[in-house]
């Protein structure tokens, strides 16, 4: 009878051999082969991308308004992404571009494993070294660079291994390596940190298959399980609402619905993935093209002002008239960077139930949406014929000045459609503590802190209108009216003040308000 030991072994090797043979195989998509959104999609952002790229230095310039952290004048992850689409278009002389490209991104890893910062990627070759006095995560580097460079490794190895030399494929490989054992002696990332902790779990599953590691075969499946069962508590993530990160989690959740090794993983990811779209379906107005708050991470009020990957994900299903994405978009659109991501969403393609694509599509009767967040976060919302709005209770927000007013959380917003066409927004500036409930009356706010201060953008308001329109008790905007109804009575609690080609209201000595808008 075989030694406890010799079975153990054949045991791992049994598995190891089963998970490899269920592994999803590749889906090799071509130009041809993509919907013709999804072909337009990826031309426009090849476009932009390409007229931004620097042949000497190989890596795409910053554009204006970049997102994100980048430093300096060029960008190594959005790079990755350029050599990724010029290996799916594949024209003469994609492969030898996207190589050198690939080459040049490689060369900007840090690879010490004696440092904090090991496994990940400069953002600009500009970039200084990080240091041991003076490391800190999105200052000195982006640890998360790891696994947005390196799923695109991971795609590329997968989708185009015939399509760059093999010493250039062990590089790549290689690079992953460094960024799983990197980002594991680091110890910083929990399942809570949905967008990371999904691309995360699809690269550890990649590399731990690819070495035919079984005790790393173990590790990715329990970890991509805590997302799960983090995820069904609520379905609902973490970074709830977010118009730039949902697109993050769908890439994570598409990259293992497309490659997990088991069909159990993939049958996770699949099933997370309905789910998400079919939320963001419920707050989502197919006239105004946006989906309404309460945004736990947002850096904008209107999603077809400034690219989000959310819009991009939809834009591969919608026309361009009808997305929620800038049109038409050039080198001066906002956030263009996150366009760069299109060749990653057009390769692993969007899977999007029946249902939900009909509200995406077209506008539902008015409803109200409430989503428990978790133990502590409910999300409130209206989606109105004109309108949408949302708010979020939270009893124990966060104070810190990580997330105060000029964050990325909003608690309360409302977007609505001007006259002109275009989108005219609400959003309270966050001053903690703040619950913010929304129905069919309206939004309700409620603060201890005595102050409640919102920025108003409304086309069409002018600075000599403001002063007659702008009223504590009555705010009178193009093609909308909200009626406040406040605790703060004396004339000298209400301010407002034009601020940079907008307005910011503000209250003082009060409790509680509610917004009544009426179209």
């Amino acid at each position: 009878m075989p030694s406890t030991h010799l079975r153990t072994t054949l045991l791992a090797a049994l598995l190891t051999i089963t998970a490899l043979s269920a592994q999803a195989a590749p889906r090799h998509p071509t130009l041809a082969t993509l919907s013709p959104n999804a072909r337009q999609l990826f031309a426009d952002s090849m476009r932009t991308a390409e007229a931004s790229f620097d042949p000497t230095l190989h890596l795409v310039r910053k554009p204006r308004d970049p997102h994100g952290n980048a430093i300096g004048s060029y960008m190594v992850r959005e790079s990755s992404w350029l050599a990724l689409g010029l290996l799916l278009r594949d024209l003469p002389g994609d492969r030898d571009r996207a190589a050198t490209i690939l080459t040049t991104v490689l060369d900007n890893q840090f690879t010490d494993p004696a440092t904090p910062w090991f496994g990940s990627f400069k953002r600009s070759p500009e970039e200084a070294t990080p240091t041991l006095a003076h490391h800190t995560h999105y200052v000195e580097y982006d640890p998360n660079w790891r696994h947005f460079i390196g799923t695109t490794f991971q795609i590329i190895l997968t989708e185009f291994p015939d399509r760059i030399p093999a010493p250039l494929a062990t590089r790549l490989y290689q690079a992953i390596d460094h960024a799983i054992l990197g980002e594991a002696n680091e110890h910083r990332l929990t399942p809570a940190y949905s967008n990371i902790a999904l691309m995360y779990g699809a690269l550890w599953d990649f590399a731990a298959h690819h070495h035919h590691d079984a005790t790393q075969i173990a590790q990715a499946n329990a970890w991509n399980q805590a997302v799960y069962t983090l995820f069904k508590t609520h379905n609902s993530f973490p970074e709830y609402n977010s118009p730039t990160y949902y697109g993050v989690d769908l890439y994570g959740l598409a990259l293992l619905r497309n490659y997990a090794a088991t069909p159990h993983i993939r049958a996770l990811a699949a099933s997370m993935e309905a789910t998400l779209w079919s939320d963001i379906a419920d707050f989502y107005h197919p006239t105004l093209r946006n989906i309404a708050g309460p945004y736990d991470r947002s850096y904008g009020m209107d999603m077809q002002s400034y690219v989000t990957v959310t819009g991009v994900w939809l834009r591969t299903v919608l026309p361009a008239d009808k997305a929620p994405l800038p049109n038409p978009v050039s080198l001066a659109t906002e956030h263009l960077g996150d366009l760069w991501f299109a060749p990653q969403i057009v390769i692993l393609g969007t899977h999007i139930p029946a249902a939900a694509m009909l509200k995406l599509q077209h506008l539902a009767a008015p409803h109200a949406v409430r989503r428990i967040i978790d133990d502590k976060r409910t999300a409130t919302a209206y989606i109105g014929t004109n309108l949408i709005y949302g708010g979020e209770l939270n009893p124990n927000p966060d104070t810190t000045a990580a997330n105060n007013q000029v964050s990325q959380f909003h608690p309360a917003t409302l977007q609505f459609q001007t006259p002109s066409g275009s989108i005219g927004w609400v959003r309270l500036l966050h001053l903690s503590p703040i619950d913010a409930s929304a129905d069919a009356t309206g939004l309700t706010l409620k603060t201890t802190s005595g102050t409640l201060t919102f920025l108003i953008h409304a086309p069409g308001l002018n600075s000599s209108q403001a002063p007659a329109q702008l009223k504590a008790q009555s705010w009178q905007l193009p093609g909308l009216t909200l009626t406040a109804t406040t605790d703060a009575t004396d004339a000298k609690t209400f301010k407002a003040e034009p601020t940079d080609h907008n307005y910011t209201l503000t209250y003082t000595n009060v409790t509680q308000l509610h917004l009544t808008p009426k179209p």
